[in-house]
């Protein structure tokens, strides 16, 4: 039987009864999987939302195009490009703008997930790339920032890289569905990256993420089987082992015979 992908509605009735799945995918081969292991939740690159292919393949996943605010422009700028991602089948967009940009989605019925604790947009203004919220003050900032997304109209908001017991209690005082990026299970859904979980990000791996395969070294391994390929091709080619007759087609004696003779008679 086929999944039914959530919507809004049904998202916001399961805050605090259960953990929905997020990933983040960066392509075909990532959302396939998404959906063949029933994640419930995907973060996109907006050129794979705005594909016409991206429901056939992922039918059954909620989806939500992110990117940077600065990469989209202003706020009606974002407002037009939230309207093209909808019409695309997007459930959501994610929006680290300001509020005024996340309260005219909300007043254009845009469903909006915005982001609090570590924002690497804005990152400067908590200190860098580190938690936020391991003080009192810190701690009342990413409170405020939630609620201020709550009045503003957002739906969710993804808090990143806050203690646990801090994302735990922010959950149980707001009405936005949390979705967690190292912020322990005490909100309404994980969210990971595709490249952490694989095993294929080379650089910086989160504290929070956990690597459940390697994928790198296989690509490593491939690579070196391409490189190993194309050398015996090269050799087989420069020694005249490449082509050997069955690569060619032939044709028949007497249709070559009148051929060359045609040509000589040129």
């Amino acid at each position: 039987m086929a999944r039914k992908r959530p919507t809004i509605a049904d998202v916001c009735a399961n805050k605090g009864k259960l953990q929905y799945t997020m990933m983040r995918t960066e392509n075909w081969d990532e959302l396939a999987a998404a959906e063949a292991a029933g994640i419930d939740m995907v973060s996109v690159p907006p050129d794979l939302m705005t594909d016409p292919r991206f429901r056939d393949v992922a039918p059954s996943l909620f989806a939500v195009p992110g990117v940077n605010f600065f990469d989209v422009g202003s706020t009606d700028d974002f407002i037009r490009w939230s309207f093209g991602m909808l019409k695309a089948g997007a459930d959501a967009v994610y929006c680290s703008a300001s509020l005024q940009t996340v309260k005219r989605l909300a007043d254009e019925a845009v469903p909006v997930i915005g982001h609090v604790g570590l924002v690497p947009s804005k990152a400067s203004w908590t200190g860098g790339f580190k938690a936020v919220g391991k003080t009192l003050e810190t701690a009342l900032l990413v409170w405020r920032q939630t609620k201020a997304l709550e009045e503003a109209g957002a739906f969710s908001a993804e808090i990143e890289v806050v203690p646990a017991d801090v994302a735990s209690a922010i959950s149980k005082r707001t009405s936005l569905f949390m979705i967690s990026m190292g912020a322990g299970a005490g909100c309404d859904a994980q969210y990971l990256f595709a490249t952490d979980v694989l095993g294929t990000n080379r650089g910086h791996v989160p504290r929070h993420s956990k690597v459940y395969r390697n994928l790198a070294a296989e690509y490593d391994r491939l690579q070196q089987e391409r490189i190993a390929a194309f050398s015996e091709l090269a050799r087989d080619i420069k020694s005249g082992a490449y082509p050997e007759r069955g690569h060619l087609v032939d044709i028949p004696k007497g249709e070559l015979d009148q051929f060359l003779h045609a040509l000589d008679a040129e």
